[in-house]
């Protein structure tokens, strides 16, 4: 599965992304970030940030897996950003298409995955908690 490549249209408030269930947090400005980003490094997590788009299909795809993953991994922080809603801060990121998946350790960027590969997230989200 691949990803999401341009700008999409712009979305309603009932095409957002579905994170129920788990424990996803949905970052909705640059000081959302700094805080969440801050707790991770007390708490000694690595963050799992997620860049999608509502009207990216392999987004919506991967969504409800990501929130899975959430439960599954504790110890690890999940975050989602929508580059619609936050496109100059998603600017300030390396994104060449929807979801860009960043894994950050100490505000450091350890590893990055781009586009909806599921078995590829899940080797790379549990390697890291593994290491954790």
């Amino acid at each position: 599965m691949g990803g999401c490549v341009g700008k999409g249209r712009r979305h309603i408030e009932e095409d957002k992304l579905d994170f129920k269930g788990g424990n996803v947090h949905v970052i909705t400005s640059k000081e959302d970030w700094d805080r969440k980003i801050e707790e991770a490094n007390k708490d000694g997590k690595i963050v799992v940030a997620n860049f999608s788009a509502s009207w990216c299909g392999p987004c919506r795809v991967i969504a409800p897996i990501y929130a899975e993953m959430s439960k599954t991994y504790p110890q690890l922080m999940f975050l989602t950003i929508d580059v619609d809603d936050l496109m100059d801060f998603s600017s300030s990121w390396d994104l060449r298409a929807t979801p860009t998946f960043f894994f950050i350790k100490n505000e450091k960027q350890v590893d990055k995955l781009v586009g909806a590969n599921k078995p590829e997230l899940e080797k790379k989200v549990q390697a890291l908690a593994d290491g954790s």
